[in-house]
């Protein structure tokens, strides 16, 4: 058991290095944003009830491709952008790890809605971690009108590609990274 654990941390710690939460170039930046509105569109589409959460929630995080895999032992990694009052506020990634009986690899999309200003501001104080409470809902037909939130949020997954066997206990690790820096934001023109 204790290899298994070993294991685990090694995957946890190896999908996360290297990988910044705000991508690097305008290029890459740009393809992420059509990436969440291409996702936001599908999540729509799937189940327009979706759009309650929009409308009422008062920020929300769009991870548009999350990239999963294990056997027995498994990891997955995205990223996306946070929104607050319909403006991108920021950037964060998602690192999981998994341990149990896993295998294959898949793709899905997330999309997290935060009820209140204090329950975004804890997602974006850094290092945020989804225990066991937190439960995430397969988006369907119908889904988001018999969803509500918990402990502040309330969680949608859409399959994207892939097939994957899994029972395995896992944990989501968010981070993220303001929209802007003040190395970005423009220079201030006093009158």
């Amino acid at each position: 058991m204790n290899a298994r654990l070993a294991v685990l941390l090694l995957c946890t710690v190896g999908v996360g290095v290297g990988c910044a939460t705000r991508p690097e170039s305008v290029a890459s930046r740009n393809y992420l944003s059509a990436q969440v509105e291409e996702t936001v569109a599908l999540f729509k589409i799937r189940d327009p009830g979706i759009q309650a959460f929009f409308d009422r929630s008062y920020g929300y995080a769009v991870l548009p491709r999350i990239t999963k895999g294990a056997v027995v032992v498994g990891g997955a990694h995205g990223k996306g952008e946070v929104f607050a009052g319909g403006a991108k506020v920021g950037y964060c990634s998602m690192t999981q790890a998994s341990i149990g009986f896993s295998f294959g690899g898949e793709y899905f999309r997330e999309i997290i809605f935060f009820r209140e200003k204090v329950d975004l501001d804890r997602f974006r104080m850094g290092d945020f971690t989804f225990s066991g409470q937190a439960t995430a809902v397969a988006l369907t037909a119908g889904a988001a009108a018999k969803s509500d939130y918990e402990y502040g949020m309330a969680v949608f997954i859409m399959p994207d590609a892939g097939l994957m066997v899994d029972a395995s206990i896992a944990g989501q690790k968010f981070s993220y990274d303001p929209a802007f820096t003040m190395r970005e934001e423009p220079p201030t023109v006093l009158p």
